[in-house]
């Protein structure tokens, strides 16, 4: 059986992405120094197997077209969590998440990285 085990996303800023994916419920695993010189930090969210490899290249700019690439976490209660990563200072969009959630609409929320990557909120 094959098995999806990581993704990797180039950051521009190792300790602003850490301390970002650390807020919303990622643990620092391994650090290490690739042997091309690029700086590598493992986060995983626990109780999985899939992890996040967070890659610095000195030379390398980080850009990527709108929209293209986005990660996703499944939390039990969307409300409670979109609740703690604002109080940690991190912005929730779609705006009025809330009263579109109490107006029946899909629990479905977001946040952005530094590097402007997205994270898609869902309730599972």
């Amino acid at each position: 059986m094959i098995k999806f085990l990581h993704t990797r996303i180039r950051v521009s800023n190792p300790a602003a992405s850490i301390a970002f994916y650390q807020k919303i419920g990622f643990e620092l695993g391994e650090q290490k120094t690739s042997p091309q010189g690029n700086q590598l930090a493992f986060l995983h969210l626990p109780g999985n197997d899939h992890f996040l490899e967070l890659t610095y290249s000195p030379d390398f700019k980080v850009e990527f077209p709108e929209d293209l690439m986005h990660t996703c976490v499944g939390v039990p209660d969307i409300i409670a969590y979109c609740d703690q990563l604002e109080n940690d200072g991190i912005e929730i969009w779609p705006e009025q998440w809330r009263e579109k959630f109490s107006a029946g609409e899909r629990k479905m929320a977001f946040v952005t990285d530094p590097d402007g990557y997205e994270v898609e909120i869902l309730q599972s």
